[in-house]
């Protein structure tokens, strides 16, 4: 019977501290990471999207799309400014954005799967 109350009291007491390491690992997860590059943007690929989209950088940004599917995928821009090839799983292709704009892209390979990165 003692251990039970334990338990209960326990679970309870340690509840809020569950939260509060519950919240700072997502946030630590979400937000940026001291390791990226400065100007560097990600782009993930997965479940046949891109993500996130649309995406706002600043001029001088390094875009990198990262492929996270089982499928093969591209990132080509709608104007030909720039052109991955087919990009497997876990493979990348980066881009530098020197010039303001909305720059609008697409899988060659599966169409519907579209972007937009805005560049301020």
């Amino acid at each position: 019977m003692i251990r039970g109350r334990f338990r209960s009291w326990s679970f309870r007491r340690a509840q809020p501290l569950l939260c509060l390491a519950a919240m700072t690992g997502l946030f630590a997860v979400c937000g940026p990471s001291a390791a990226d590059p400065a100007g560097s943007t990600k782009i993930v690929v997965k479940e046949f999207m891109f993500s996130p989209t649309p995406l706002t950088v600043k001029a001088g940004s390094t875009v990198t799309w990262t492929n996270m599917d089982d499928e093969p995928h591209t990132a080509v821009s709608d104007t030909g400014m720039f052109k991955s090839g087919g990009m497997d799983t876990n493979e990348s292709f980066s881009f530098k954005f020197d010039k303001p704009g909305t720059y609008h892209y697409t899988c060659s390979i599966h169409p519907r799967m579209v972007g937009t990165i805005i560049v301020q």
